[in-house]
Parts: structure tokens; C-alpha cells; sequence
């Protein structure tokens, strides 16, 4: 008899689909009930097949029995299998009443089950539906009935991504005098959080504290994380002061919420300083407090106290994933460090972690910026080869940038073809990086049939496009056509970048239109744009050529006092609070910063010791820094060494420019060495 119950109940599931595929559950109690049971729907069904359509099948009698059934076992499976006799879907209000049922039992995971089950038969029968959904449920009366269900249907609109709705029940609550329940509030607050709707997240918030809310520990981890997200960390601690008065006792979550957030606004002292207290608190940090501090030390470079996590984490039992190992190979792989970043690579795969798309990408990425890119294309390979991800549109746009970068254009285009072949859409991205790679060889008839491409499909030129084809345009000698580009990007709304300056200014020096790159010069400076290292160049060879030496200087001194100068690569590295909690070594502009300032001090004992220090740790110095060093033992009429350092740099290939010049010519003139003063000045 029980193997016979089984096979109907898994009849009524095929036809119900996934809300009653679990007949497990159905069947859950004693053997001698389920028997019973069993030969009572049989017997239905038997009377069903001499007397179809008969009384007992009418909506009134089902919603009877099931309102009468002894537990919620019985109610169930009546409601089963009287769903195989009949289309339920029809009669919506038998499925409030075991919704009601499932939810006075506190059965509330198969009670969100049914629950979508008449959302879904609610919203066939047209607008409205959220109305329809909650008077249904309000209007089933009796013993059996629960106010639970509208938590119920709050948490079923939230995980069906129907916030409105699920606000619209909140609100119709209100008139019945009654607040969800605190997992309900939350679930609610989450689902405005994920959305970023903060406004609507705060007002709510405010409402529920209205109506009687007094907030867990798990609605006070969403208001951090909403603080968090905003940036106010002073609010997200003054939630944390009230939790802890409140004696709702923060758990991990919370601390990981707060060091997440703290990252995020480089407060790296008070996030390093959380979680190495947090055992003191009695909290324990676990695999996501352990990631999140990993992902703050690399993505402030510093990836060496990342990796003495990674280590201390195994120390502590807790297994790596996929998160982990992303973010150590992504750091390892921005500082250059790829034979690391492969041994974790393949010390992923023994933890059973398998590398996903952003894993390969991060190696692909590293290899293509070494110019490896036969490396960078074998990882392609092997990824399509055994990947659990396949490649995406970053995948395909780092390697065309790689095959950009080193001239490959055209294979760079075939590769662009090939992913749209395969049915990779390309992004905005991609298009950037063929246009300038086009730009950059000086076939800009391809870069534009590429710019009517993308938008063609949709996807609007952006200021990277435009300083890209101004940046062709000026390397061709055609300022008509780069200005009008450049008038163009106004008109259409975007701001030029320093890239787009740079090109102008590189474009009008060399066509001896001097007031034209002076005037742009200004108009950035003004518009809060930082010059880099290629627009100072630009700018002190374009004065020196037309014999403006004292203005090259000036610039060049300036920018080095003021410490203005944008790296065109990465973003500096300021002797700061980062500096001091990672010991990180400052970058060449940092460096460049520094001795200057030393020079001009004429503290040049200090300024040397840097200097050779900076060299000692791998950088290799440019003419702007040679330049001030030079300067700087000029200052001083230690004229041997500034010769000793003009002869390093022109073996080293760095080639000395007019500033160079002048002032090793004006260090001679001071010691009265005039025959070396004139070679200087002819030079320059």
C-alpha cells in the first residue's frame, strides 16, 4: 500500500513541477499513518473514477477537508492529490488556506513554496495582483488562520526581486496594525540595499522604527553595510555603539562589514587594527573576514602582507576558495610577480578550487603587460581546452590590448573577429583599445571604420575614444581635424582627459603653434587635470625647442615642488598612513617628490641616500629624476658627482633633455668652468 501511495504522490509532483518534488517530505510520518492515509486517497480516487465530477471535488469541499485535516500532514496530502483531480489553479483560495496552514505550523520554507505558486497564478490573472495576493490571504478565516503568511509574502516578493511589491504588502500591513517580523523587516531592507535604492532603504527604516521596531543583530548588519556602502563610517560605528549598549553582541558578519568598509575609504590602521581584535572580543574571524583583508592589502599593492594572511588562514584550518586565490594571483600579477602567481595557480587546483573566468583573466592580463604574449595565448588555450568558465569580453579585450601593445594589430582585429563568431558581444572596451592600437601605427582610416562600428551597434564613443583619435590625429600633423575632435567631445558633454590635452599640446608644439599648446596647457591646470610625466615632457621639450628655457624650468621646477605630477601608469603611492602601515615602497614620481624636496633643502647627503636606495629596490631613474639629482650637486658645486651622474644616465639610455642641459651648464658657469658652460649651452 505504502509503494502505491508513493507512485500517485509522484504523479501529483510531475504535474505540479518543482513546488511538490520532494515527495519525501509528504510521506515523512509513521508507517501505519501513511497507510492509512495512503488507502483513504485511494479510495477517493476510486470513487473519483466511478463518479467524476461529484460533489466531493468541488472547490467548497476541498477547501473543507483540507480546513478539517487533523495535521498539516494530512492537509497536504489531500491538497496533492486532489491538485491531480482537478486544476487548483482556479480556485486560489484553497491555496491561501494551506498557505495559512503550512504558515500556523511554522513550515516556512514550504510555506514561501506554495507562496510563489500563487504569486505565479495571481499574476496570470492580470494586474493588480499584489491586491489580489494579499486580500486572498487576508480574507481566509478561521482557527487556522496566521498573520505570518504576509511575512511570508513579504520574503517571496524580496526573493522574486519584487521589491514594489513586496513594500506594497508592508504598507497594506500597516493598516492592519501589525509589523512583519523582524526576518521579514531585514529581508526587506536587504532586498532596497542590493538594488541601491538607499533612499527608499532609510525611509523604510525610518518607518519601521515608527511602528515598534526594535532592531536584531541581523537588521543592525544591514544598517552597517548600508552606512558602509555609503561611505559613512562614523554612522556605521555609531550603529555598532548602539548595538553593543543594547546587548545585541556583534558576531563576524559584523566585523567583516565594518573592515570591508574601512578598506574601502583606506582606513587601513582601524580595519587591520578590528580584526586583530577581534578574537580578543570573542569573535572569531572566518574565511570572508580573512578575504577581505587580503583583498585590502592588494589592491593597496601591498601583496606581501596578503600572501602572510594566506598562510596564517591554513594555519587556522580554514580552506582558501576561489575568492582568496582570485585575489592573491590578481595582486601577484599587478606587481609582475607571474611565476608566483602560477604556483598558486595550480595550488588552487590541489585545494580543489577550480580557476574561473577573472582567474584566468588576471594571468592572462599579467602575462600580456610583460609582453608575453604567446604565454598570455597558451592560458587562453588551456582555458578553453579545460576551463570550468570560458572566455568572456575581458578575456578577449586584455589579449587584443596585449597584441595592440606590441604592434600586433591586425592579428589584434582577427581576434576581434573571432569573438564575434562566437558570439561575444564586444563592449565599449574593446573598441577603445583596436582604435588606439589603429591610432598608434597610424592607420586611423581603420580606427574610424571601427568608431562607426560600435555605434552602429549601440555603443557611444566615450572620452577614451576621442582622445585616442586626437591622439592620431596629432601624431599625423592634422590639428584641424584633432580640434574639431576636440570641440566635438565638448559639445557631446565629455570632459577631455590629460591623454586628450597631452596629444593637443604634444600636436601644436610640433607645429610651432606655441600660444595654441600654452593656452591648452592652461585650460587643463585650470580644469583641476594633474600633468603627467608625458604632458611635462611635452611641455619643457616644446618651450626648450622654441628657446623658452626659463619657462621649460620654471614648469618642470614647479611641478617637482609641488609633487603634481600624475604617474601616467599607476596611481602614486603617497608617504602617508599607507606608506607607514605597509613599509611600501614609493613609486619613481614619490621618489622624484622626495629628493627634490631634499635638494632644494640642499640637504643633498640626504637626498643621495634616497636616491641609491630607490635604485637598490629596482627603479630605474628617468630624465626628470636624474635631472634633479643633477641639480641638486650643481646646487651644491659638486661638480664631479653631477658629471659622474650624466654619464650613468646617458649609459643607461636615458637620453638628457634641454633642462638637463642648462643645468649642468649652469653649475659650470658657477664654478668657473666656461669652456664646459659653452658646450652646454650650445647644446641646448
Amino acid at each position: 500500500m505504502l509503494k502505491l501511495l508513493s507512485k500517485n504522490l509522484q504523479l501529483y509532483s510531475k504535474r505540479l513541477g518543482p513546488v511538490i518534488s520532494d515527495t519525501r517530505f509528504f510521506i515523512s510520518f509513521s508507517m501505519p499513518e501513511a497507510e492509512e492515509k495512503g488507502s483513504h486517497f485511494l479510495s477517493l480516487e476510486n470513487s473519483n473514477t466511478q463518479n467524476t465530477g461529484t460533489h466531493f471535488l468541488s472547490p467548497h469541499h476541498i477547501m473543507q477537508e483540507i480546513v478539517s485535516s487533523a495535521d498539516v500532514s494530512q492537509a497536504l496530502g489531500f491538497f496533492l492529490w486532489a491538485s491531480k483531480q482537478v486544476d487548483l489553479s482556479k480556485t486560489p483560495e484553497i491555496y491561501a488556506a494551506i498557505i495559512h496552514i503550512l504558515t500556523r505550523r511554522r513550515l516556512f520554507t514550504k510555506a514561501e513554496t506554495f507562496t510563489k505558486e500563487l504569486i505565479v497564478i495571481m499574476q496570470k490573472s492580470g494586474h493588480d495582483f499584489v491586491l489580489k495576493a494579499f486580500d486572498l490571504l487576508n480574507g481566509f478565516r478561521g482557527p487556522k488562520f496566521s498573520f505570518e503568511v504576509f511575512d511570508v509574502l513579504i520574503m517571496v516578493f524580496t526573493q522574486m526581486g519584487l521589491l514594489d511589491e513586496a513594500y506594497h504588502v508592508f504598507y497594506r500591513m500597516r493598516k492592519l496594525r501589525k509589523l512583519p517580523c523582524l526576518h521579514a523587516c531585514n529581508s526587506l531592507l536587504n532586498g532596497f540595499l542590493k538594488t541601491e535604492k538607499l533612499d527608499i532603504f532609510w525611509r523604510l527604516f525610518d518607518e519601521m522604527l515608527l511602528r515598534g521596531l526594535v532592531p536584531n543583530v541581523f537588521i543592525y548588519n544591514t544598517l552597517i553595510n548600508a552606512c558602509c556602502y555609503q561611505g559613512d563610517l562614523q554612522r556605521a560605528f555609531q550603529y555598532l555603539d548602539e548595538m553593543v549598549r543594547r546587548k545585541e553582541k556583534p558576531t563576524v558578519v559584523t566585523y567583516t562589514i565594518l573592515i570591508c568598509g574601512l578598506w574601502r575609504e583606506e582606513k587601513i590602521n582601524r580595519a587591520i587594527n578590528i580584526f586583530r581584535s577581534m578574537e580578543s572580543w570573542g569573535v572569531l574571524p572566518n574565511l570572508y573576514t580573512y578575504n577581505a583583508m587580503v583583498d585590502g592589502h592588494c589592491k593597496m599593492a601591498n601583496v606581501k602582507e596578503g600572501l602572510v594572511l594566506y598562510s596564517e588562514m591554513l594555519g587556522k584550518c580554514l580552506k582558501p576558495n576561489v575568492i582568496t586565490f582570485s585575489t592573491l594571483i590578481d595582486g601577484l600579477c599587478k606587481e609582475g610577480k607571474l611565476k608566483k602567481a602560477r604556483q598558486f595557480f595550480v595550488e588552487m587546483i590541489k585545494y580543489g578550487v577550480f580557476p574561473n573566468t577573472f582567474v584566468y583573466n588576471c594571468l592572462i592580463d599579467g602575462h600580456c603587460k610583460a609582453s608575453n604574449i604567446d604565454e598570455a595565448f597558451n592560458l587562453y588555450r588551456e582555458m578553453l581546452r579545460f576551463g570550468s568558465d570560458l572566455p568572456d569580453v575581458f578575456t578577449y579585450s586584455i589579449l587584443i590590448k596585449g597584441l595592440c601593445d606590441v604592434g600586433r594589430v591586425p592579428e589584434g582585429t582577427d581576434l576581434f573577429r573571432k569573438m564575434e563568431f562566437d558570439g561575444i558581444a564586444p563592449n565599449c572596451i574593446t573598441y577603445n583599445t583596436l582604435i588606439d592600437g589603429y591610432c598608434k601605427i597610424g592607420v586611423i582610416d581603420e580606427a574610424l571604420k571601427l568608431c562607426s562600428d560600435m555605434m552602429e551597434k549601440g555603443i557611444m564613443p566615450n572620452v577614451i575614444t576621442f582622445s585616442s583619435l586626437i591622439d592620431g590625429y596629432c601624431k599625423e600633423g592634422k590639428m584641424e581635424i584633432a580640434t574639431g575632435l576636440y570641440s566635438e567631445m565638448v559639445v557631446k558633454g565629455l570632459v577631455p582627459d590629460v591623454v586628450a590635452y597631452t596629444a593637443l599640446i604634444s600636436g601644436h608644439f610640433k607645429c610651432d603653434n606655441l600660444k595654441e599648446a600654452m593656452r591648452l596647457y592652461k585650460e587643463m591646470v585650470e580644469k583641476g587635470l594633474k600633468a603627467n610625466v608625458i604632458t611635462l615632457s611635452c611641455m619643457v621639450d616644446g618651450l626648450c625647442k622654441v628657446g623658452r628655457v626659463h619657462d621649460a624650468i620654471t614648469i618642470f621646477m614647479e611641478k617637482m615642488a609641488s609633487g603634481s605630477i600624475e604617474n601616467s601608469h599607476k596611481e602614486e603611492c603617497l608617504i602617508d598612513e599607507k606608506a607607514e602601515v605597509y613599509n611600501c615602497k614609493p613609486n619613481i614620481i614619490t621618489y622624484t617628490n622626495l629628493i627634490y624636496g631634499f635638494c632644494r633643502d640642499r640637504q643633498i647627503l640626504e637626498a643621495i641616500k634616497i636616491y641609491r636606495e630607490m635604485c637598490d629596490l629596482g627603479f630605474k631613474p628617468d630624465v626628470f629624476l636624474y635631472t634633479v639629482v643633477i641639480w641638486g650637486q650643481c646646487k651644491e658645486g659638486h661638480m664631479f658627482n653631477a658629471m659622474s651622474l650624466h654619464g650613468e644616465m646617458v649609459k643607461t639610455g636615458v637620453l638628457p633633455n634641454a633642462v638637463t642641459y642648462h643645468v649642468l651648464g649652469r653649475g659650470y658657469h658657477r664654478c668657473g668652468d666656461y669652456l664646459s658652460f659653452d658646450r652646454c649651452s650650445q647644446v641646448c
